[in-house]
């Protein structure tokens, strides 16, 4: 979806009404039609992908514009209400299974003598994962998408605004988004944090960071976790590493057990660093 909003790298560009292919011309905001450039429209090209498989392609483009515009305005809110009450956001994001929960349950646990920590816990259903952090001297506040918002398969800046009417940002240091368990949809929505980060698990494969290469691309930190199992498993660290690296070179990088707490450490500091 995001790839006519989007780059890769996470950076964003203008909006303009489009046409025709949705790169030939734009509206200007004073009313006036201007033909694009050829460079301007084999950029527009790129950044908007290609959706002339669809006979809908041109309605596709309008509305999925509008979808990003109006998560935008809010993402803007998001950050400025953990601005004003001088709390730190992190979306943490991770496919279903990497170990996400239980590497919030040890941080926060880590943490709760010492920073005021909330999770926006997001699922499309349950509160498994909500119930599993209980304990954790977190507040927690619950978003099921299945609940009113059509049971997206990621969070958005919208359904966090939705989730932060639970939470007293005045009581807090560090509010955590957990996301909905997807590589491929939450990296591209920006929910308002300051920081992004994923968990990723030696147990996916050492090609995540090349199949899916926006979400790695789009965080600061990754985690890999699971780390107990590398015994059993024939996965391959350095070359998961060159993946990452190749991807994304300057992401601070986490290997650990959120199970056995080796290495937690390391990501402990790092989110402390916010």
């Amino acid at each position: 979806m995001g790839r006519f909003h989007r780059h890769d790298d996470g950076s964003e560009h203008s909006h303009e009404h489009l046409h025709d292919h949705g790169v030939d011309h734009v509206h200007e905001s004073d009313g006036t039609v201007r033909e694009l450039t050829p460079e301007e429209a084999a950029e527009r090209a790129e950044h908007i992908g290609d959706h002339t498989g669809y006979e809908t392609g041109n309605e596709r483009i309008e509305v999925l514009e509008r979808i990003f515009d109006e998560n935008d305005r809010k993402a803007d809110a998001n950050r400025a209400a953990f601005d004003a009450a001088g709390v730190t956001c992190i979306n943490v994001m991770s496919s279903p299974g990497a170990g996400k929960t239980t590497v919030l349950a040890r941080t926060l646990t880590a943490l709760k003598d010492t920073v005021r920590c909330g999770v926006i816990e997001g699922d499309i259903e349950t509160s498994i994962d909500a119930d599993r952090l209980a304990g954790t001297g977190a507040t927690i506040s619950l978003l099921n998408t299945g609940d009113g918002f059509g049971g997206e398969c990621h969070l958005d800046a919208p359904m966090v605004a939705h989730a932060l009417q639970r939470l007293d940002l005045s009581a807090l240091d560090l509010v955590f988004v957990e996301n909905v368990g997807n590589l491929v949809c939450p990296a591209e929505f920006d929910v308002g944090a300051h920081r992004r980060a994923m968990v990723a698990s030696v147990t996916e494969g050492e090609d995540k960071p090349l199949k899916y290469p926006v979400m790695f691309r789009n965080v600061e930190a990754i985690v890999v976790n699971k780390t107990d199992l590398l015994p059993y498993l024939s996965f391959d660290m350095d070359q998961f590493l060159a993946n990452i690296k190749a991807v994304n070179p300057d992401a601070a990088v986490f290997p650990m057990s959120a199970t056995t707490g080796e290495g937690v450490d390391a990501w402990i500091e790092w989110v402390k660093q916010g």
